[in-house]
């Protein structure tokens, strides 16, 4: 199956490059580039990709108002692809929002071109890119600045949970693997996965990325944990 993928992006280059990288993949179509973000969700709204590659920083609208627009769409419109945002800082606040508002996660525009394959692969098969290192510790450390709002909804959200549904939560929010989890908890990873779709259910969060963040604001985590 073709992962239809369009580039959002306000630098002429970094889209031309980017299109000739994942163009050149049997399994990725690149159906359409974008200089904006007002165009990026026109774009997106007229041709519906499985995944829009989304700079964090672009004029006329930027990365995080249009990665809003379409993971929370009007009335009407049904279409929701994933979101993988661009960036060239590893701690940007624009970022954390991007992913508290749905975005599946977020790359690094230096990264080598075999990451940015992999990533689009990963989040078009509906996982957020949370493993490297640098993800975690941009979540830790706005979490750890910020007050956490839902918490007292979060607490509740949280006694919802099975005992071992709470240990996958915690886990994921550690930034381990289904395998690592499966690893850890002594299970088979097709439970693993079954416990994180129960757990994604219960809390009504959209994928890994949002259940990171819920873990950090609701106090299951705390920043600098291991």
């Amino acid at each position: 199956m073709t992962t239809r993928v369009i580039i959002v992006d306000d630098q002429a280059m970094v889209r031309a490059g980017f299109a000739a990288l994942l163009a050149a993949q049997s399994d990725i179509d690149v159906v359409g580039d974008a200089p904006d973000g007002v165009q990026g969700v026109e774009l997106s709204r007229r041709v519906h990709p499985d995944v829009v590659l989304m700079d964090v920083r672009m004029p006329e609208m930027d990365g995080l108002e249009a990665a809003r627009r379409l993971l929370d769409p009007p009335p009407g419109v049904t279409h929701r692809p994933k979101v993988l945002m661009l960036t060239t800082f590893d701690v940007d606040d624009y970022v954390y929002d991007a992913l508290r508002a749905g975005a599946s996660g977020f790359l690094l525009k230096d990264a080598p071109p075999a990451d940015l394959i992999s990533a689009v692969r990963v989040v078009a098969a509906g996982e957020a890119l949370l493993a490297p290192s640098v993800t975690r510790r941009l979540i830790a450390d706005f979490a750890r600045r910020r007050p956490a709002p839902r918490k007292s909804r979060a607490g509740l959200q949280l006694n919802g949970l099975t005992p071992r549904e709470t240990e996958v939560l915690e886990l994921i929010a550690r930034g381990l693997s289904n395998q690592e989890i499966a690893d850890a908890l002594v299970l088979a990873e097709q439970t693993v996965k079954t416990h994180i779709g129960r757990v994604l259910a219960k809390l009504d969060l959209r994928d890994r990325a949002q259940a990171v963040i819920f873990a950090y604001e609701s106090g299951l985590v705390a920043p600098g944990d291991r």
